[in-house]
């Protein structure tokens, strides 16, 4: 019998590297937009898991279901994708003002490449407009309250969130991200 490993990939990962054993990919080697660079490397229905973090905010929305459709067709039944994404539901005016569209983002992730600033209802919304079953792990709602729902690192590490970044430690978020299993049924 052959036993199948199993293929998870970080997209976009710069230069963290949060997720010991899973494929750490660059937008030139593997492109949510280019079905090619995906056929280059993977089979489709081949993938477990896909993670990507504040990544999905670089797209537009219509943007955003193309690369959830590409990434369907490679994702395995009950395969996954993880996506953070700056939360348009956080009411903190600095926090707001770094994520927007054209914001000034810090120095080294410009925001101004940013053309969507996502909330849970939009961010789900685009997901299962592509097939998928959305899981929400952690956001706010519309009055600006935070959720959380226990999640295991070992299915995906998310540096920004209110599990794992330091700065999100204690009562007070300083900068949590929206956060989303979208499972391919």
């Amino acid at each position: 019998m052959v036993i199948q490993e199993e293929i998870k990939i970080v997209i976009g990962a710069g230069e963290y590297l949060n997720n010991p054993g899973w494929i750490h990919t660059q937008e030139d080697e593997l492109n949510l937009l280019n079905e090619n660079t995906w056929n280059n490397r993977f089979e489709h229905h081949s993938i477990t898991a896909i993670l990507a973090e504040h990544v999905w905010e670089h797209l537009t929305y219509e943007e955003g279901i193309k690369a959830a459709n590409i990434c369907y067709t490679f994702l395995k039944s009950s395969g996954y994708i993880r996506c953070a994404v700056p939360d348009a539901f956080f009411p903190d005016k600095d926090y707001q003002n770094i994520v927007k569209i054209g914001g000034p983002g810090p120095m080294d992730h410009p925001a101004a490449s940013h053309k969507i600033v996502y909330n849970h209802i939009t961010l789900s919304e685009m997901f299962e407009a592509a097939g998928y079953k959305v899981e929400l792990l952690e956001y706010c709602d519309e009055n600006g309250n935070f959720h959380y729902y226990e999640w295991d690192g070992k299915d995906g590490v998310i540096f920004r969130s209110k599990r794992y970044d330091p700065r999100n430690q204690g009562n007070k978020l300083v900068a949590p991200s929206l956060i989303l299993d979208a499972i391919k049924p």
